[in-house]
């Protein structure tokens, strides 16, 4: 049987599975969503039904795609029901939850229920707006509003709160808390600019201008959470027998969660109340703090990391952890390097830092995930640059003394991309008797470089400042201790070099 409000009651409870009762498929609509994306299932959909679960937000979700919507499409013939698997390790433990998620009221298609959607504007119990349109629906085009549909997310958008300034007549209390999760800094400052941008390019009164402004709340947010998507055949058709029905919008889902929304206005966090239901929910008048945890501990380390793992012969993140030297090593470089570097900034303590990074530990290890080093290592250098040239720079701001762990990491990206051009015309690399393609926009320049002996190769990247913006190789102590590591690494390979440092320092 297929999942449905008609089959629920049929289905035989068991340890681990939530069902939804009866009480939650009445709830009203309160949230319009844009998009039908897993991250969207995954995060602010799951917030949003455990909230009603717990009786304290008590509003399903109106949701907006822009494909058409066909006979045979899945969430009309499940009533918007899916199954949520979360899995996963939660302070050292491992968590498996499977969960029906019972949040989505109705999904209506732009095209073709363009009149239906904007009619939820005039709902006065709609309040919250989300959206997930990928970096490229955040853009400004000279969208016509009066399309029906409007071609673009923020024509969209403000065709829909122009219908809802018309239908109130502009009360303040009308006015929508909108959040944008798509991963661009500053989301929410960014496409309230747009909208008003358009808004005047429609050359809407200037009354319903000052409304956009001061009834509506734009807040930046910040989504963390892997959501995998579809579990493989072979596991779908296991949890499916498991479970007693079938689920065409199955997904998986980490333990792990964060939703950080930026804003100190009252009305903000009284409107988002689901936000009481899980601490992965923070609202919060700055979320820098929470971005730069998230690109230093977790992408940084990732970046530090995969040359080394992938040139230890490990292909997949969950497989490198289960070795106790790489373990060990990405562990003393969250919380001897990368930690201290950012206690520096009176933004984040060290205490808030190490916290973070036992939980990218605990999501390293997740056995659920197949999360491949080589995938990793794609735009290396820009990666480099961006997450971890910046850490390193903040280390030396405070102490002269040469971090063991950025270094080897950094020697093993210069091992990984020491690479010759194929005659495809790509660049590749060597590692266990087995080529590996490099893709990164530098590989050119690395395959030029390497040709020169060792110094003259590691001096001339530490020092390119196109590279990197500024010359590390004056870094006290860098260039030459990069060169150590990276003189060991191809004489006695990854492991053994990691093995040789694991008692230079213990973790604190």
């Amino acid at each position: 049987m297929q999942l449905s409000k008609k089959i629920v009651n049929q289905i035989i409870p068991q340890a681990g599975l939530i069902i939804p009762g009866d009480q939650l498929f009445s709830l009203p609509e309160k949230v319009l969503q844009f998009g039908t994306g897993v991250l969207l299932r995954g995060l602010p959909d799951y917030f949003i039904d455990k909230a009603n679960r717990q009786g304290i937000f008590s509003g399903r979700i109106v949701v907006v795609k822009s494909t058409s919507q066909g006979s045979a499409d899945a969430f009309e013939q499940q009533d918007g029901l899916y199954t949520l698997c979360v899995r996963g390790i939660e302070n050292g433990a491992m968590t498996e939850e499977t969960i029906i998620n019972s949040s989505i009221s109705r999904v209506l298609a732009a095209k073709e229920d363009w009149a239906t959607i904007l009619q939820c504007a005039h709902d006065p119990g709609m309040k919250i707006i989300i959206s997930n349109t990928t970096e490229v629906g955040i853009v400004l085009t000279d969208d016509d509003i009066k399309l029906s549909p409007p071609d673009s997310f923020p024509g969209k958008l403000l065709a829909f709160l122009y219908e809802r300034y018309k239908a109130f007549h502009g009360s303040d209390d009308s006015g929508m808390v909108i959040v944008p999760t798509e991963l661009i800094v500053d989301n929410g400052n960014k496409l309230r600019a747009i909208i008003l941008e358009l808004a005047a390019k429609n050359k809407l009164e200037e009354k319903f201008i000052q409304w956009l402004q001061s009834a509506n709340h734009f807040c930046n947010s910040l989504v963390d959470r892997i959501v995998p998507g579809k579990l493989n055949p072979a596991d779908k058709k296991n949890t499916e027998e498991k479970l007693g029905y079938t689920d065409e919008l199955m997904i998986m889902a980490e333990t792990f969660r964060l939703w950080a929304i930026e804003s100190a206005h009252p009305k903000v966090k009284e409107v988002l109340s689901f936000s009481k239901a899980d601490e992965g929910v923070v609202i919060t008048p700055g979320i820098e703090k929470f971005r730069e945890l998230k690109l230093r501990l977790l992408n940084g380390t990732h970046t530090f990391t995969c040359g080394l793992a992938f040139l230890a012969g490990f292909s997949t993140v969950k497989e490198a952890m289960q070795n106790e030297v790489i373990s060990q090593y990405i562990r003393k470089l969250m919380m001897q390097e990368i930690a201290t570097a950012l206690d520096s900034d009176n933004n984040i303590t060290y205490h808030e830092a190490c916290v973070f990074a036992n939980q990218v530990m605990d999501r390293f290890r997740n056995p659920f995930l197949d999360h491949q080093w080589l995938s990793i290592t794609m735009n290396y250098t820009s990666k480099m640059k961006m997450r971890n040239i910046p850490l390193l720079l903040r280390h030396y701001s405070h102490t002269d003394e040469v971090p063991e762990n950025m270094s080897l990491g950094f020697a093993a990206y210069l091992l990984f991309m020491k690479c010759k051009a194929g005659s495809d015309g790509r660049y590749y690399g060597q590692a266990n008797g087995l080529p590996y393609a490099v893709q990164d926009d530098m590989a050119a320049c690395f395959a030029e470089k390497s040709l020169a002996d060792m110094d003259t190769f590691v001096n001339s990247i530490l020092a390119d400042k196109n590279l990197w913006g500024t010359d590390i190789s004056r870094l006290k102590g860098f260039a030459e201790s990069v060169k150590e590591n990276l003189e060991s690494l191809e004489k006695k390979g990854v492991l053994e070099t990691l093995a040789s440092q694991q008692t230079k320092k213990t973790v604190v």
